[in-house]
């Protein structure tokens, strides 16, 4: 199929959006609000056309997910559904509204569920401050199949969770491997939605974030006698 030319002013501004990404920017470059400004001149709301992009599974990253970013780039990181094709430009029912993504929030104590991460907390040894999104996290089912479900993530961590999936069967077959009052300590932990941890789980928590020269040195500081 011939693609059609992005300044065809027959198309819907999301799917000239969607041509101009593709013909004038390309995928990996960066372009800003003022180029979107620049490119549909007296078009309202065409920066929110481009936004309206990623419900079609269009990957365009700000600096929230690319810290090489300015505050006011974007990129285009891989094109999603060609939207100006025939039949393919409809609004997914799978997009997340307001209400939708305020219930998630809500739902999971407003934090990270991967970090623990609360919004405007700086990331420990930055100054960079988290913010709080939804992801969609597919969720093996103990029937064996797959259900994509909402989950709270931060910025970094919806990054860097992309494509990775839980594994609800395996978790419900390790309860169900536990005695009582293993069991009870977990019930606890779940009705609180929250556990302290010991200065050696914390210790063994950073740990396992260190390079492999560093983890050497740890190994041998472990090794020599205590003072």
């Amino acid at each position: 199929m011939v693609m059609p030319s992005w300044t065809d002013p027959k198309l819907g501004t999301m799917k000239r959006a969607a041509l101009w990404l593709v013909t004038v920017v390309g995928e990996g470059n960066v372009f800003t609000k003022e180029d979107v400004k620049n490119a549909f001149p007296g078009v309202s709301q065409a920066d929110r056309r481009v936004r309206d992009l990623r419900d079609h599974g269009w990957q365009i990253d700000t600096n929230r997910e690319d810290a090489y970013l300015g505050p006011h780039e974007q990129r285009l990181v891989k094109q999603g559904v060609p939207v100006w094709e025939p039949g393919k430009g409809s609004r997914p029912s799978t997009s997340i509204t307001h209400t939708r993504r305020r219930e998630v929030l809500a739902s999971d104590g407003h934090f990270c569920r991967s970090c623990g991460i609360t919004p405007g907390e700086t990331y420990a040894g930055t100054f960079e401050s988290a913010q709080l999104d939804i992801a969609r996290r597919v969720v093996k089912q103990p029937n064996g199949s797959e259900k994509t479900e909402l989950v709270t993530e931060c910025n970094r961590c919806r990054v860097g969770g992309r494509g990775t999936a839980a594994d609800l069967e395996a978790l419900l077959a390790g309860i169900a491997t536990l005695g009582g009052l293993e069991r009870r300590m977990l019930a606890e932990w779940v009705d609180e939605d929250k556990r302290d941890f010991s200065t050696v789980e914390r210790l063994w928590a950073d740990y396992r974030t260190l390079p492999e020269e560093s983890r050497a040195k740890v190994r041998e500081a472990l090794n020599s006698p205590a003072r």
